[in-house]
C-alpha cells in the first residue's frame, strides 16, 4: 500500500456507501426525495472532513510522504536537503530546501516528483491544490457512483415488482 491509496480509497468507498444509502432513503420517501439526497451530500462532506482532520488521515499521509522523501534523499546521499509537504493548507506539493547546485536542483525536482503521493516538487514556497479539496472531490466521485448503483438497484427492484407469480 502507499500513502495515496491509504488516504483516498476510504474517502471514495465512504462516498459510495453514503450515496447508496442516500438514494435508497430518497426512493423510500415519496414526498420529498431531495431531502434524502441533500442529506446524503451533507453526510458525505462531513465524513470527508472527519476523515481528513479528526481521524488523522491527513497527518498520516503527510508523515508517510515525508518519510518516503527522506528515504529517497538519503539514497542519493543528499543529507543537507530537506523535503516537506506544503502546509496551510496541506497539499501534495513537496517543498525542497537546502544547498544544491543547478544540476542537483533540477534533477531533485524530477526525482522527488516521482515519490508516491507527491503531485509536484518545487524549490519555491508555492503550494498546490489543498489535500482536503482533492479528498472531497474523491468522496464526491464515490457519492455519484453510489447514486448510480442505488438507481440501478431501484430500477431492478421496480422491474421485478411486476412479476407476481
Amino acid at each position: 500500500m502507499n500513502a495515496v491509496w491509504d488516504y483516498f480509497w476510504p474517502m471514495f468507498a465512504g462516498g459510495a456507501i453514503i450515496g447508496i444509502l442516500a438514494l435508497t432513503i430518497a426512493y423510500r420517501r415519496r414526498r420529498r426525495p431531495a431531502i434524502g439526497i441533500s442529506g446524503g451530500f451533507a453526510a458525505m462532506l462531513l465524513a470527508a472532513a472527519m476523515w481528513h482532520w479528526p481521524m488523522g488521515a491527513a497527518d498520516r499521509f503527510a508523515n508517510a510522504v515525508e518519510h518516503q522523501s527522506r528515504e529517497v534523499l538519503d539514497a542519493y546521499e543528499m543529507t543537507m536537503i530537506q523535503a516537506h509537504l506544503h502546509r496551510n493548507p496541506l497539499s501534495r506539493a513537496l517543498l525542497l530546501a537546502g544547498p544544491a547546485d543547478d544540476f542537483q536542483a533540477t534533477e531533485l525536482v524530477r526525482v522527488m516528483s516521482e515519490v508516491p503521493g507527491v503531485s509536484r516538487a518545487t524549490w519555491t514556497g508555492r503550494g498546490g491544490t489543498p489535500l482536503i479539496a482533492e479528498g472531497i472531490g474523491t468522496a464526491f466521485a464515490g457519492f455519484l457512483l453510489g447514486l448510480l448503483l442505488a438507481y440501478l438497484l431501484e430500477l431492478h427492484r421496480r422491474y421485478n415488482a411486476q412479476w407476481n407469480w
